[in-house]
């Protein structure tokens, strides 16, 4: 049976021209985490968002997060126990560094439930694609986060946070992480 990819986006939820909304138009069998539409900033009305979408699939499922949907992911996995073949979390926000103007500061993210990050080993396959100039999570501290949950690091070199504003609409390698999920 195929598995459903399920794609978990970050805070800015769904971005026209992004590689994970080009990745769910493109695949069959992909389907989306739906925009929150109130508490927005919430971790566990996302974590709740992540489940309820889990639920509504039959059959197995690869999740496939970026940036503060990988911290949605880490978090339901401490929480739930469904089952899930694999995860592709790609670009991994450091919540506990300060991120850049614009974002939301490490004390409300903390007081919506985001911090502490879980870094207890995840109960499935995870590949962390990284980037060496993410200017929401630096190449080392990502790396630790990739070492304490279990899962395999890729490189991916200078690619900043692998969204639109760094350059990046579609991502082909999104597709052959999920097939090494597989």
């Amino acid at each position: 049976m195929t598995p459903t990819i399920l794609i978990v986006p970050g805070l800015r939820d769904h971005v026209a021209g992004h590689w994970q909304t080009l990745l769910e138009a493109k695949l069959p069998n992909a389907v989306s985490v739906p925009p929150l539409e109130a508490d927005k900033l919430s971790c566990a009305a996302r974590v709740a968002a992540l489940d309820q979408a889990l639920a509504a699939i039959d059959g197995p499922v690869i999740l496939i997060a970026h940036s503060a949907g990988v911290i949605t992911t880490v978090h339901w996995a401490r929480r739930h126990e469904r089952h899930v073949l694999g995860a592709v979390l790609a670009a991994p926000t450091d919540l506990d560094t300060p991120a850049p103007d614009g974002y939301p500061t490490k004390d409300v993210l903390e007081a919506n439930g985001w911090l502490p990050v879980p870094r207890e080993r995840l109960p499935f396959a995870t590949i962390v694609a990284a980037s060496r100039n993410d200017p929401l999570g630096a190449f080392d501290r990502v790396s630790e986060l990739a070492a304490a949950w279990g899962s395999r690091l890729v490189d991916l070199g200078e690619v900043g946070h692998l969204n639109p504003a760094s350059g990046f609409g579609e991502w082909p390698l999104a597709q052959s992480l999920i097939q090494d999920l597989q």
